[in-house]
């Protein structure tokens, strides 16, 4: 499937673009924002592209070849600050995060990303980590299982599917997504299996976010962003499950009102003045044209802060 950058006009239009400024795209992948970002900057302005996939960045490569004002780095984007000091810069005009997984990696049968494949079982968005799918499926105790299922996917039938992982894997070694599969269904009633979707999806979702430490990596770059943005910068961040969207909900709102003193109080003592000030009340969701094409975008949600 070709990929289809989400959200695309909205989150452009979000940055806020000054044609001579400095931008961050913290998500690479197929270099779809990446690419309307630099069609908005002039030969002065210039745009920082990170992504731990090198298979991303070198197919970005070609896609954003006609411009010679992009910077690659491959590294995790929780490293921003010390990726801004690496090249000598300390503030940005603007910062952008898709925290979807690419197309093109769901879709590459090797990346064992899709229930759907006989692949081994991978997942990672950087090849070079020690961490895949398969050493957690078959190395990690019942209840940690249970609490990945639980916290990462929401499965309501967290116990009941790592119970069957742990029981499978001391016969056979769970090597493929096809053994999982089979595993997941294995636990299933007739009656459970003619519901609509896919009983293995929310395993596999929190099966990525467990491999990739997805939530750990934007805990931590949230604040590091703050301290990259210019005053007046902003910040757009879409996520994909309702987890990633809380995490940014409850920073931004922290950033903008951080006072910490009692209720009671009648007035602050803290000292803790605002450093964000969040753009929209509500967060921004694909219309109906966009799900018509994109049907990856539906749990989408874009929301942006202005740095004050």
């Amino acid at each position: 499937m070709k990929h289809k950058t989400v959200l695309l006009e909205e989150s452009i239009d979000a940055l806020n673009i000054v044609r001579e400024g400095i931008y961050v795209d913290c998500t690479l992948g197929g270099g779809g924002h990446s690419e309307r970002i630099l069609n908005k900057l002039d030969g002065s302005g210039k745009l920082i592209a990170i992504d731990q996939d090198i298979f991303a960045i070198n197919k970005s490569k070609e896609r954003l070849k006609p411009f010679n004002n992009i910077i690659f780095i491959k590294d995790n984007f929780s490293n921003l600050v010390s990726i801004l000091k690496d090249l000598g810069l300390d503030k940005v005009d603007g910062v952008l995060l898709d925290l979807g997984v690419s197309s093109f990696q769901f879709d590459d049968r090797e990346r064992g990303f899709s229930y759907w494949d006989e692949a081994i079982l991978d997942m990672r968005m950087d090849q070079e980590a020690r961490i895949d799918a398969k050493f957690i499926v078959n190395n990690y105790t019942l209840q940690e299982l249970t609490r990945v299922f639980n916290d990462y996917g929401d499965e309501k039938n967290a116990y009941r599917f790592a119970k069957a992982i742990v029981r499978t894997r001391e016969k056979n070694p769970l090597i493929t997504n096809k053994d999982l599969v089979e595993t997941i269904k294995g636990t299933l009633s007739e009656k459970e299996k003619r519901k609509p979707g896919h009983p293995a999806r929310k395993i596999f979702q929190a099966l990525r976010i467990e491999v990739n430490q997805e939530l750990k990596v934007l805990e931590d770059v949230l604040p590091a962003i703050v301290k990259s943005l210019k005053q007046g910068g902003r910040v757009a961040i879409i996520t994909f499950h309702s987890i990633e969207d809380r995490i940014v909900k409850q920073f931004f709102k922290k950033m903008e009102k951080p006072c910490i003193c009692p209720s009671d109080f009648p007035i602050c003592t803290c000292g803790k003045v605002p450093l964000l000030k969040i753009i929209g009340k509500k967060p921004i969701i694909p219309d109906d044209n966009e799900l018509d094409i994109n049907s990856r975008a539906r749990s989408s949600k874009l929301r942006v802060a202005e740095k004050i």
